[in-house]
């Protein structure tokens, strides 16, 4: 899939693939939630986020979040559902993601692939946060 793009200036339209994401923000039932720092040698590195990551082809966004949270913190999803959808122009890539609010798991949260990670209260105290997660916090205030 692509997406039409306009240039800074605005003149034209660029083609760009789109690539889909599965992010889950996961919520404690006392309101806390998780941020995870970008790994080095990654776009962004050092910066905050929701774990997640892309769809396989062919993989609904739910099995990719499961996949995803598993491969990253070791927990098992047990009760999640979609909550927004985002697309976001990167420099080095157009996004869409699909948040899902994840509020069950089982196991504990860990660093699998060595990143940190932090339970955050409203506004979020580590810094800097990667761009597209900027919005998110603006949601979960709502809620």
């Amino acid at each position: 899939m692509t997406r039409d793009v306009k240039t800074p200036d605005g003149a034209a339209a660029l083609s760009r693939p789109v690539t889909e994401v599965a992010v889950g923000v996961l919520v404690q039932p006392d309101g806390r939630y998780l941020l995870a720092q970008r790994p080095a040698g990654k776009p962004y590195e050092g910066y905050w986020e929701f774990p997640g990551g892309k769809l396989e082809p062919g993989e609904t966004v739910e099995a990719a979040l499961e996949r995803e949270l598993h491969e990253e913190l070791g927990i098992v999803v047990t009760e999640c559902h979609r909550w927004h959808t985002l697309e976001h122009d990167y420099p080095h890539a157009y996004v869409r993601l699909y948040f899902c609010k994840v509020t069950r798991w089982t196991g504990e949260p860990h660093g699998r692939e060595g990143q940190a990670f932090s339970w955050e209260r409203l506004p979020a105290a580590v810094e800097p946060l990667l761009p597209a997660t900027i919005p998110v916090l603006e949601w979960l205030a709502a809620d």
